[in-house]
């Protein structure tokens, strides 16, 4: 059965936010918040009528407006032009101060049109779900490319490493024949010195 939608509205960087949602919580995971706004009195439910409107007409969809303007929510909105640190002219803070509240939407919504913007942001849910399944794919793939070209490097240098081994085993082989040659020849060299030296002396003598 579809959940009724409540709309929520907070504020983040640039712009505010709303959205038609199930629950706080689902409204946060939309947002992207890593704490709740609600507890921190950053968020709330909406009443504004226009507001609920809007999103009704996109459940599920992040709705945004530059910060602090009255203009209406959209799924793209421009930065605003605003940005002097909410330094105001007096003539916009009256105006501010003077308007006149809206009047809280009506709770008697068309149940029709009730379970029409449930089922739709029911169809978004699984949207984003499909997407963030998507991107997590995309992710495993990306992940599991890096970790073949990791493998596939350390193959290498573990294949040279035991060539090298091997090469320089034979290098040493052929280093410790050749000391065993020299040793080798220099006993024979000492024995021939010694009988052709005592030769010598015996034909001085």
């Amino acid at each position: 059965m579809a959940r009724k939608l409540k709309t929520f509205q907070t504020s983040l960087g640039f712009f505010d936010l709303a959205i038609a949602a199930p629950s706080m919580k689902a409204a946060l995971e939309a947002w992207g918040a890593n704490s709740n706004l609600f507890h921190q009195g950053a968020a709330k439910e909406s009443d504004d009528p226009d507001v609920i409107a809007a999103a009704m007409k996109k459940p599920g969809v992040v709705l945004r407006r530059p910060v602090g303007s009255d203009r209406s929510f959209s799924e793209q909105a421009e930065l605003p032009t605003d940005l002097d640190g909410g330094r105001r002219s007096t003539k916009a803070a009256r105006k501010s101060k003077g308007a006149v509240a809206k009047k809280p939407a009506s709770r008697s919504v068309d149940k029709a049109a009730e379970r029409t913007a449930a089922l739709a942001y029911e169809r978004e849910e699984k949207r984003r779900a499909h997407e963030r399944a998507r991107e997590e794919a995309a992710r495993q793939k990306e992940r599991e490319r890096r970790q073949q070209a990791v493998d596939k490097a350390q193959s290498a240098l573990d294949k040279a490493e035991q060539e090298h081994t091997k090469r320089a085993a034979a290098i040493q082989a052929e280093v410790d024949a050749l000391a065993n040659r020299s040793q080798t020849e220099d006993d024979r060299w000492n024995k021939e010195k010694e009988r052709l030296e005592a030769a010598l002396r015996r034909a001085r003598s």
